[in-house]
């Protein structure tokens, strides 16, 4: 992947619902202006949701969510409504596709209450306008009734696409500057110093998908990423000539970084970056004093965002529950998930420690860690916790000072 690419848990993600034959699919294709979608007149062809990533003037990076209807049938159709349904939890921006022919019906008015419920931007879509008598449509009182924006669309004609687009801008989220990587935390004309070791997880000659996205806000923020390894970081800075405003490591480098960066230097890693920008860093931090309280036998839950191949001394499988086992000195059950699933039935965990989520929007991590939160189930991330085992987590939190007044408060 090259720097100039959006991964696609940076992206704004779009999802359409309604019901089955609503047109979803053919208005994915007009707002693209590509067939990318499976478009046919038989109920259901759409069964999973479909994820594209893509690019739409002038909306920007995006990915586009194809749903299954919501009035699908039978025993797989339950299952395909399940999976439709948990798209919402990686939602940014909704739009419920209405067959202008048929009106709204009771499927389409339960997921409009779903998605208000989760207070998701929603955008109404009356589609096939060509082919029904939409004087005999109050599309003003529907607009009052539901109180939500409503495009009159053909997708088939490619008809009010446009105004569909601009309601979708309208209704992107205002405060992307809030969740920068580390921009917000420095000035033009500052040095960065990034510590990578080369993971071997990672794919060769590529950097990890954090390190990648720190490097690229640092170079929007008019500041100077410089990169190097753990082992030539005190060579790095004594070389550079200035000090620099920050050094940001990966996490499994912590004490060799934090031993070799002088006390007047701000210090963190991209682990403990990615769980403010991605998530909640307070609630992450309240969620890592559960560990001290670990008894035998407790489960704790491992959770991955991605799937990626196990290396021998893998830092999920491997490195987190011996970190864990030895400051606890506990009989610790792990349990393992990865991908982009993430179970129900967490309550039965002590704790639940999450990875950095750089594959993650930052609408699907707030869902897990707001679903631990009303479970009352701990939640950390792996940054956090390995500052908090190798005791360095009050220096690596300094450059935030609410959570290290969170973190204070929990002492």
């Amino acid at each position: 992947m090259s720097l100039n690419e959006t991964p696609r848990s940076v992206r704004t993600h779009i999802a359409l619902f309604g019901k089955r034959n609503a047109g979803k699919s053919s208005i994915i294709n007009a707002l693209t202006g590509q067939d990318i979608a499976i478009v046919s007149d038989v109920r259901g062809t759409t069964t999973d949701p479909v994820y594209k990533s893509m690019e739409i003037l002038p909306i920007g990076p995006c990915v586009i969510i194809d749903t299954a209807g919501l009035d699908d049938e039978g025993e797989l159709g339950e299952l395909r409504k399940e999976k439709t349904l948990s798209v919402l939890n990686k939602t940014d921006i909704s739009i419920i596709v209405i067959d202008s022919t048929v009106g709204i019906t009771d499927y389409d008015e339960s997921i409009i209450n779903q998605i208000k419920n989760k207070k998701i931007p929603l955008i109404g879509v009356l589609n096939k306008i060509d082919a029904a008598d939409i004087k005999d449509l109050d599309v003003e009182h529907m607009k009052k009734e539901l109180k939500i924006p409503i495009v009159k669309v053909s997708a088939l004609k490619r008809k009010g696409i446009l105004e569909l687009k601009n309601q979708i801008i309208a209704a992107q989220p205002q405060s992307e500057d809030k969740f920068k990587v580390i921009g917000d935390l420095i000035n033009p004309g500052d040095f960065v110093v990034l510590v990578t070791p080369i993971d071997k997880a990672a794919p060769k000659g590529r950097l990890i998908l954090p390190q990648q996205q720190t490097i690229r806000d640092i170079l929007e923020s008019d500041a100077t990423a410089v990169v190097t390894k753990e082992f030539e970081l005190r060579e790095t800075l004594q070389n550079l000539g200035k000090k620099p405003k920050i050094v940001v490591t990966d996490s499994q480098a912590f004490l060799k970084v934090a031993a070799d960066t002088p006390k007047d230097i701000l210090m963190t890693s991209f682990s403990i970056l990615f769980a403010r920008c991605k998530g909640d860093l307070v609630e992450l931090i309240k969620g890592v004093k559960a560990v001290k309280k670990l008894e035998d036998g407790d489960k704790v839950l491992i959770a991955e965002g991605c799937t990626h191949h196990r290396q021998s001394d893998d830092i999920g499988k491997v490195k987190i529950p011996r970190w864990i086992r030895q400051i606890t000195g506990k009989k610790i059950d792990f349990e393992f998930s990865s991908g982009v699933s993430f179970t129900e039935e967490i309550k039965k965990y002590a704790l639940v420690v999450h990875c950095g989520a750089c594959m993650l929007n930052r609408a699907a991590m707030l869902y897990r860690i707001n679903t631990a939160k009303e479970l009352n189930v701990p939640i950390v991330n792996y940054g956090i916790l390995i500052a908090y085992v190798q005791g360095i987590l009050d220096r690596a939190l300094k450059p935030f000072p609410l959570a290290k007044m969170a973190w204070d408060d929990e002492n």
